[in-house]
């Protein structure tokens, strides 16, 4: 399983996409969970302690990394496009409740196009994640799929938009479905959070078509005070995690 989960900040995808790394790490698959949002707190999310999280330094600011993969550094204005990062995952990713994360961090570019090193190295880290073909991949990403080329996205099992019942997530949901298919992706799927009941269920099923619709997470106040604390949604609500459970096996049925 390869999935990029996506969607506006505070929808709850870093919540879902953690809780789904858990639930494959529980079948005793190998998960390497992928952080490539630049509000990075999906670490928090799998059970890192706060601690351990400020402790983790992205591959973008690794510079001396990529000077060494890319051949990038001051004096040399040319760089490879294909670095070696292969062995990066099983080198960087720290390991907690059975799921490796990587985090990727971004790139600021400054409003200019950016062919840099550092976004080089992060869509060859993506497109080597694909070809790990025995691993479960879950990708957190920003709303959009920038860092995805399309020999990567071709390779992908699933994208996933986290949505709230709100005009403003809905239309996340169409842009995300418009940047897939400008790279060959028809098939993007849909995840309701923070749902309070019919009239919210009702309102997604108007917007999002049925065979887009993956399942409904409802407003969870144990969630709200999982993430308060610092405690992982896996193990803060029973209720939310038969909820994403049940989400899982559509996805692995599709």
């Amino acid at each position: 399983m390869k999935a990029a989960i996506t969607g506006k900040g505070g929808v709850g995808k870093t919540t879902f996409a953690a809780t789904l790394a858990r639930l494959y790490a529980d079948e005793g698959r190998t998960v390497l969970a992928a952080d490539v949002d630049p509000d990075a707190n999906l670490g928090l999310a799998l059970g890192f302690s706060e601690e351990e999280v400020a402790s983790i330094v992205p591959i973008s600011k690794m510079r001396s990394l990529v000077e060494e993969r890319t051949g990038a550094n001051a004096a040399n204005k040319f760089f490879k496009l294909n670095p070696r990062v292969d062995d990066i995952p099983d080198t960087y990713a720290k390991e907690v409740n059975g799921v490796k994360l990587l985090v990727m961090g971004t790139v600021d570019t400054g409003g200019a196009g950016c062919v840099c090193p550092e976004h080089v190295m992060l869509k060859a880290i993506l497109s080597n994640l694909i070809l790990r073909k025995d691993d479960v991949v879950i990708m957190d990403m920003e709303a959009g799929l920038e860092h995805l080329g399309r020999g990567t996205a071709s390779c992908m099992d699933q994208f996933v938009v986290v949505v709230e019942p709100g005009l403003r997530s809905i239309q996340t949901y169409g842009q995300v479905k418009r940047l897939a298919a400008d790279l060959g992706i028809t098939n993007v799927r849909v995840v309701a959070n923070k749902v309070r009941g019919e009239d919210d269920e009702q309102f997604i099923r108007s917007k999002v078509p049925e065979e887009d619709l993956l399942g409904f997470i409802h407003y969870n106040p144990e969630i709200i005070d999982a993430d308060r604390r610092g405690v992982s949604p896996y193990d803060a609500s029973r209720t939310a995690l038969e909820e994403i459970r049940r989400i899982k096996m559509r996805m692995d049925n599709n």
